[in-house]
């Protein structure tokens, strides 16, 4: 075995080491609904997933020194405080309108979200308005997008980015073709940051090496996921994200282990057209994410998944070419010590992702450190 293939295991696991320290679907999306009324009124909702505005409030602690945001409603207050500051409505020259906080907290439709309400009057404001989240975007970070959906008689939706300009209220949003290729995108991303499910399929295709198995396993899971991305987006069938989150890592730990046990891969489409339907469920939330508009939700849902089998058709392009070229340097054959180490990695991610989304990690760092 070359010096190279020895130590792939340890620079894979690395890799996924680092990735368990990671979000599975924390896509760094923010969204924002903006609703022009009467006499220069708008009214602003800013949505977030939780694990994203907590992730941006620990990283501006230095704003709120002193602040015991353990009392009651202080915290809320300081959420909403928080995105007040990152958000404006102003005219051309940079005048602003004044804000008001109307509501922070959790968002009453979705409990895996929160809500900011806010208030803008640009009255004493000439010219045209525009909205500007440029400041929310950079605490959201360098991957940090923003769907904006706009009422009234330009309504329509459009997806900003860190280096985008203030958006002009007064001009048309986003056709519907141009929104459809920000949700292919947004698929594509959504799995090559999905490394729960990368890991599941690379852990189902580590004993491949033909290339009729490998197409029956993609295609299962291609259709099965696509059912229930389908049927969640679409709000027929719904599922606590926490018991789908916690199924997901549970399906990574089987695969893996079956690795130990069986070599036979023409059979294991079926284990991932199963598994495919948990995965589905995975895939929605992050679609959910985005905010699907409600006059394109046929379009979003078929651009996001489009976007989610290109870049699954990608890992498996980079993925299943480099085990064979792998196996070149073993006599043709794949390597076992390779395949039980990548699958103990794999296992061991699962467990540990399967123990953060039950709750139980926390409590047993609490046991250990108690008895320590």
């Amino acid at each position: 075995m070359s010096w190279s293939l020895k130590r792939l295991p340890i620079v894979v696991a690395a890799l996924l080491a680092f990735a368990a320290s990671a979000f599975a679907h924390t896509a760094d999306i923010s969204t924002v609904k903006i609703a022009p009324e009467k006499d220069g009124i708008y009214r602003i909702d800013v949505g977030f997933l939780a694990t994203d505005l907590e992730r941006i409030f620990r990283a501006t602690m230095d704003e709120r020194a002193g602040v015991d945001v353990s009392q009651p409603g202080v915290l809320e207050t300081e959420i909403g405080k928080l995105i007040q500051r990152r958000v404006a409505l102003q005219d051309a020259e940079g005048h602003a309108c004044s804000s008001r906080v109307d509501y922070a907290g959790e968002d009453p439709s979705n409990a895996d979200s929160a809500l900011v309400k806010l208030r803008f009057d640009c009255a004493n404001v000439p010219g045209q308005i525009f909205y500007d989240p440029k400041k929310l975007l950079a605490a959201a970070g360098a991957k940090g997008k923003h769907l904006v959906t706009l009422t009234g008689p330009n309504a329509g939706e459009t997806m900003l980015y860190p280096a985008d300009p203030p958006l002009d209220l007064s001009k048309p949003m986003e056709t519907v073709w141009q929104l459809m290729w920000k949700f292919v995108q947004a698929g594509v991303e959504h799995i090559l940051t999905g490394y729960d499910h990368i890991s599941f399929l690379i852990a189902i295709l580590l004993w491949a090496t033909r290339v009729w198995p490998v197409v029956k396993i993609v295609t299962a899971f291609t259709v099965s996921h696509s059912v229930t991305l389908s049927l969640a987006a679409l709000d027929i069938v719904t599922l606590p994200s926490q018991w789908v989150e916690a199924a997901i890592a549970a399906s990574i730990i089987y695969v893996a282990v079956e690795n130990f046990v069986s070599r036979r891969v023409d059979g294991r489409w079926r284990d991932t057209f199963f598994f495919g339907f948990i995965h589905g469920f995975g895939f929605a939330s992050g679609l959910k994410e985005l905010g699907v508009p409600a006059d394109a939700v046929l379009p979003a849902l078929a651009s996001f998944n489009i976007g989610v089998e290109l870049g699954q058709v990608a890992i498996v392009l980079v993925f299943v070419p480099a085990l064979l070229l792998i196996d070149k340097q073993t006599g043709g054959k794949r390597s076992p010590q390779l395949v039980y180490a990548l699958s103990a990695v794999i296992a061991l991610l699962g467990a540990y992702w399967l123990l953060e989304r039950v709750g139980a990690l926390d409590f047993l760092l609490a046991h250990l450190g108690h008895s320590a």
